[in-house]
């Protein structure tokens, strides 16, 4: 589930990074996803940068790839 949005969202992925609490660096500790290239994984990410809206666009930086 995302949010608190009670529908599941079922989707097929892998962990592509992991950044472990107490990282060297300072980094923020943290999980990347990759999704499957499908119908469900485009149905994830519709559904994420819907709840993202604006700040997909934002000029501030983020932890993604």
């Amino acid at each position: 589930t995302l949010m608190d949005d009670p529908a599941k969202l079922p989707v097929s992925g892998k962990v592509v990074w992991l950044t472990p609490t107490g990282a060297h660096g300072g980094r923020t500790q943290g999980v990347g996803v990759q999704f499957a290239f499908n119908e469900s994984g485009k149905a994830a990410q519709n559904k994420i940068e819907g709840l993202l809206g604006g700040s997909l666009k934002s000029v501030r930086p983020t932890h993604t790839m």
